[in-house]
């Protein structure tokens, strides 16, 4: 069952297309990676489609009804959330206080009831307490609750951008470039969380460099190359895939560079 599609999307910058009449959908409950050369689209993909900016034209779809033009609030409200490829977090606050913030687009308190500690702020507070520390459990920074986001080791920041936005409930989670920066054992420990994601419910769709890390998890790819998208398949048809290699990356590559 479908949870995400576009149809015909397109962002131009003066005429320059970065996103061309691409048409994609996600399965609902799936890992899909979205790779491409540097400068192929893909974070304008995502920055479109999580509201950041407006598109050109054509449509966006989120668990059936048409999101085109909705801002980023609204789509988060509607159960999609994202990181981004540099990290962007509250450096000031701990890492608990990081999750906490996300949670105000799941209250319905508001300020007059988080003041004088009504009834359904107070039980609020305690659901997103439960709440947190589970994903803190999960994304294994339990222990880093009360520690200032901006002391956190480089790894650790990347868990809390994604636990920031798991705090959201999405059911579509937007990861740009989550593995940027990291070594070969936090790599692996990042694809096993995504996988453990997953299992929570959460479809998940991935910008990513890394392809054994695509390779390794995803149940489809996407491939843009110009704005454009040139291919989609299983991770064997896109190793496979001649045009894909010429695209991404070049003639002169090894083709073992696709995993």
């Amino acid at each position: 069952m479908t949870l995400f599609a576009t149809k015909s999307l397109t962002k131009q910058f003066g005429g320059v297309s970065a996103v061309s009449s691409v048409n994609f959908s996600i399965p609902r409950g799936n890992i899909i990676g979205l790779i491409g050369p540097n400068g192929a689209g893909k974070t304008t993909f995502f920055n479109v489609i999580s509201g950041l900016l407006p598109p050109t034209s054509g449509e966006l779809f989120f668990d059936g009804r048409n999101i085109t033009g909705l801002r980023p609030y609204q789509i988060t409200r509607l159960g999609m959330a994202r990181t981004f490829q540099n990290i962007r977090l509250f450096s000031g606050m701990t890492t608990f206080e990081n999750v906490f913030v996300a949670r105000h687009v799941r209250t319905k308190a508001g300020i007059l009831g988080a003041l004088f500690g009504g009834k359904l702020a107070r039980r609020e507070d305690s659901e997103s307490l439960s709440k947190i520390n589970e994903i803190l459990l999960d994304l294994e920074l339990l222990d880093s609750a009360a520690i200032a986001a901006d002391t956190l080791s480089y790894g650790q920041q990347r868990r809390l951008e994604i636990a920031r936005a798991l705090a959201t409930e999405p059911k579509l989670l937007l990861l740009d470039e989550p593995s940027a920066g990291m070594n070969t054992s936090e790599t692996e420990e990042l694809m096993e969380m995504i996988v453990r994601i997953r299992a929570r419910g959460v479809t998940v769709l991935l910008i990513e460099h890394d392809m054994n890390l695509v390779m390794g998890i995803c149940e489809k790819i996407v491939v843009l190359d110009y704005g454009k998208k040139i291919a989609e398949g299983t991770p064997a048809e896109i190793r496979n895939n001649e045009q894909v290699i010429e695209a991404y990356l070049g003639r002169e590559q090894d083709y073992e560079d696709l995993g």
